[in-house]
């Protein structure tokens, strides 16, 4: 079932040791094609496509991937989608875009590490950036905190919001992102504060997935942050 008209969640799923990890991005389709939100991590360009065609979309009709920020879980396979794909552009914030890019090495990889392939950027973002898709307005959101130039996505006309790593999904209920992959926290609970200004009925989050919670549940979220975080 689509989160609004024309977009819909992909579940990507990674297989470890210590058990599967399901990453959610999404496909959003427009006037001029699919916009696809994340790729996951390196390797999962098939998947994409599987999780595509069970929405009877084709990764050729992809004509733009949007990052919501430069992390490998999000940005790994955007090479991969790139070479399937028929010459999508990429969007991403401008301070995401030197990580993805290959100028700067990303942030939370070690760095004895190998970096996931860098792609071109051919769009940097800032917040407020509009993209006009089946759902309504697709509105940029600057959030920063989780990591440099994270943005969220919000469908004003759908209560919906896509939040991308600024929340989680944990047992249908929202959480702050994660703490350990959150390099300046209290900027990241701004970020929810800044959310919880928006008018929305239901959340997805890459991790956890669709959470039926509104700006409410948003603001309670910021709330217990802030208690913690700010002073």
């Amino acid at each position: 079932m689509p989160l609004a008209d024309g977009v819909h969640v992909l579940e990507l799923t990674i297989d470890r040791p210590d058990g599967d990890v399901v990453l959610r991005p999404t496909a959003v389709e427009t006037p001029k094609g699919v916009l696809l939100v994340d790729t996951g991590v390196p390797g999962q360009v098939d998947d994409i496509g599987q999780a595509l065609a069970d929405c009877d979309l084709d990764i050729a009709d992809v004509r733009g991937v949007v990052l919501t920020h430069h992390d490998g879980d999000h940005a790994g396979s955007l090479s991969a989608v790139l070479d399937r794909a028929d010459d999508p552009a990429v969007y991403a914030h401008e301070a995401a875009a030197p990580f993805v890019d290959g100028r700067s090495f990303p942030l939370k990889t070690a760095e004895d590490d190998e970096r996931y392939p860098s792609a071109p950027v051919d769009v940097e973002l800032q917040d407020g950036v509009t993209f006009r898709t089946d759902a309504g307005p697709m509105r940029a959101v600057f959030t920063p905190g989780h990591a440099p130039g994270h943005l969220a996505f919000h469908f004003p006309d759908a209560g919906l919001l896509l939040a991308g790593d600024a929340l989680r999904g944990e047992g249908g209920e929202l959480s702050g992102p994660a703490e350990q992959f959150t390099p300046d926290f209290p900027a990241a609970a701004k970020s929810v504060g800044r959310l919880a200004e928006l008018d929305v009925e239901t959340v997805h989050c890459f991790h956890g997935g669709t959470v039926e919670a509104g700006t409410d549940d948003i603001k309670a979220v910021y709330e217990s942050l802030a208690a913690e975080y700010l002073d």
